[in-house]
């Protein structure tokens, strides 16, 4: 479904945070767009690699983020494996928020699995 609405500028922010708020994704705003989405896997000791660098590495490009993440840890000593969706404004900014990601997991010694399909995610349990 597809709903167009024309706000002063003022109410705009205020209109986004209450449907976001209710679950509702945002398309756009004005110019600004958020439209590619993509599933990765992370595979490693991520957790002890500094998790939260990782995703403000991704998030601080300005035209990604990460918006969903689950971890599974086996044990302190074993590799973990964590899902993450990244949303981009574009198809040329996913593809450089990957690169981010492939750069800095290629630092910390960490696998990149990538996309994970919607449905082979939804086979997991992980949709």
């Amino acid at each position: 479904m597809k709903i167009v609405a024309d706000a002063t500028e003022e109410k705009v922010e205020t209109i986004i945070s209450m449907l976001k708020d209710k679950g509702i994704l945002i398309i756009s705003s004005g110019t600004e767009m958020l439209v590619e989405e993509k599933a990765v896997i992370v595979i490693g000791h991520i957790i002890h690699s500094d998790l939260r660098d990782t995703i403000g590495m991704i998030d601080a490009t300005g035209f990604a983020e990460v918006v969903e993440l689950k971890a599974s840890m086996p044990a302190v000593d074993k590799p973990s494996s964590t899902y993450l969706v990244i949303r981009a404004k574009s198809e040329e900014h996913m593809r450089k928020a990957l690169d981010v990601l492939r750069e800095v997991s290629e630092k910390k010694g960490l696998l990149v699995v990538e996309p994970i399909q919607d449905q082979i995610a939804e086979e997991l349990g992980w949709e």
